[in-house]
């Protein structure tokens, strides 16, 4: 299975919506994590503030941190691979790195609302309308 960890600069609270500004970006995530998380995906996340030994255990995450520093926050490792600096991923980006994204397809390309036969004209409708039929009034 494949394993994504996200490990973010310093907060607070994981969600974001502590303080006087909440940060739209962390309530998304929270949302897409618990989401991924309800389908079986194996996805962490790792704040500096409450968990700064994910930070150093991870020989890659210490390279990085070493180099570019928190300021490179949030960074995503995918399977031990550095996918994305600085920026959070979508949703849809966290289901293709997890291997769900092809499991919440629709079965058909086509949905059937079940207008069609209920808007179709008439057969006849030429034959017995005003100007159409044998009693017409034109």
């Amino acid at each position: 299975m494949t394993s994504i960890r996200i490990y973010e600069p310093a907060l607070c609270c994981e969600s974001g919506v502590c303080g006087p500004d909440s940060d739209a970006s962390l309530v998304t995530v929270t949302a897409d994590v618990r989401r991924l998380k309800d389908l079986g995906a194996d996805i962490e996340r790792h704040n500096l503030a409450t968990d700064p030994t994910a930070f150093t255990d991870d020989v890659g995450v210490r390279a990085f941190m070493h180099t570019v520093g928190s300021k490179g926050l949030p960074l995503t490792v995918v399977d031990g691979v550095t996918v994305a600096t600085g920026r959070y991923l979508d949703r849809e980006q966290l289901l293709d790195f997890a291997g769900l994204a092809a499991s919440l397809q629709p079965e058909s390309g086509r949905v059937d609302l079940g207008l069609t036969s209920a808007t179709a004209a008439p057969a006849s409708a030429d034959a017995s309308g005003c100007c159409g039929g044998p009693a017409g009034c034109c």
